[in-house]
């Protein structure tokens, strides 16, 4: 089963629907077909209804599409097997060197996920024959005609471009291909009010420890779930957050509140291999399980806002910058290779904007 958010044709000029749609393969009259099925709404209808061969079931009550590879992909469902022998051993290879050469899972993942993607398309072509011009095709006939992400055609541009250059030992142009432009977004920050709101929502000890120490120390979701009890120095007050983002160890101040929610939360559960473990000891706790923490304690406090793990940590930035905290000392803090990507909260702080006098005021 796979949720996706359908987009608008025209990116650009209208908004991204946030309507959930569930999508799944099934079998249709005796014909392998695509299920999806949303709540009622006019506008999705009408961007389903542009799909080629999209038809409602009045039995089933659900919308479904032809189950080829492009649906698929743009509804997040693992693609058939649709590739030679010699594409499956590439893709083989390409697996290997990542992992060979320490990528991250998800990395490794994410970019042999997005090769596949391209070589089903081609899977015509030879993988010696494909040329620039073809990931420009790739893009125009598969990417942009599907509304597929930006973000998402630069993970395929990257995974095709350290593909060829590995192992196929050939050279592809990424400037002839045109990446998009990179849309640029402000982080999403809450109040240090809905922070207090959403940390104290949970009875439950573990779960608020989870929350707490996320914000406390700006802590990415994996940074949180691979920390050990030993990475908790309560002697020098510093959480210690190995092999992050990166690949680098980095340190952060522990607060004295937290130390004493943590040597609570302890006592409780007395964790073993992972501070955070889940059902079983010794297993590290489920990042999906995180998530339907920070939704339960949203529902509690009834904040409505799409808020996301990633907001705890935008929003402990942006509260040290408002607080005085020097830029430099952030930057290591959260674990940025580059002070730029430090540098975009300063565009969300409201310390000096919130100075500044309207004209309005004056009429």
């Amino acid at each position: 089963m796979a949720a996706v958010a359908l987009k608008t044709t025209n990116q650009v000029e209208s908004p991204i629907l946030v309507n959930v749609c569930v999508a799944n393969p099934i079998m249709y009259k005796g014909k392998s077909r695509i299920s999806i099925a949303f709540g009622y709404d006019t506008k999705l209808i009408k961007q389903v209804k542009s799909i080629d061969d999209a038809q409602w079931s009045a039995n089933l009550r659900i919308w479904h599409l032809p189950d080829i590879q492009e649906n698929r992909v743009v509804f997040g469902l693992p693609l058939k097997n649709e590739l030679s022998n010699v594409h499956i051993e590439k893709t083989q290879q390409y697996l290997r060197w990542m992992r060979s050469k320490r990528y991250s899972d998800n990395t490794v993942k994410t970019y042999s996920d997005a090769l596949k993607s391209f070589l089903v398309f081609f899977s015509h072509k030879p993988i010696e024959t494909i040329t620039n011009g073809d990931v420009i095709a790739f893009n125009n006939d598969f990417i942009l005609k599907h509304n597929l992400s930006a973000s998402y055609q630069n993970q395929i541009v990257n995974a095709i471009k350290l593909f060829f250059r590995t192992i196929e030992n050939k050279a592809i142009d990424i400037d002839i291909i045109h990446r998009p432009k990179k849309a640029y977004q402000l982080p999403n920050v809450l109040s240090k009010e809905e922070i207090k709101l959403i940390l104290n929502a949970h009875n439950n000890i573990k779960h608020k420890t989870m929350l707490s120490l996320i914000y406390s120390c700006g802590l990415r979701r994996s940074e949180l779930l691979h920390l050990k009890p030993a990475d908790i120095d309560s002697k020098r007050n510093i959480v210690i957050v190995k092999q992050s983002k990166g690949k680098k160890d980095r340190i952060v101040p522990l607060s004295s509140k937290i130390l004493m929610l943590l040597r609570n939360y302890y006592t409780v559960y007395r964790p073993k291999t992972w501070l955070f473990e889940g059902q079983l000891k010794n297993e590290q706790y489920d990042e999906r399980s995180l998530s339907n923490v920070l939704k339960q304690a949203l529902e509690k406090v009834k904040i409505t806002k799409p808020v996301s793990l990633h907001w705890l940590r935008h929003s402990y930035a942006t509260h040290l910058l408002e607080s005085g905290t020097d830029l430099r000392y952030i930057q290591e803090l959260l674990g940025h290779k580059s002070s730029k990507t430090t540098e975009i909260y300063t565009h969300v702080s409201t310390k000096n904007i919130q100075q500044i006098k309207s004209p309005f005021d004056d009429l």
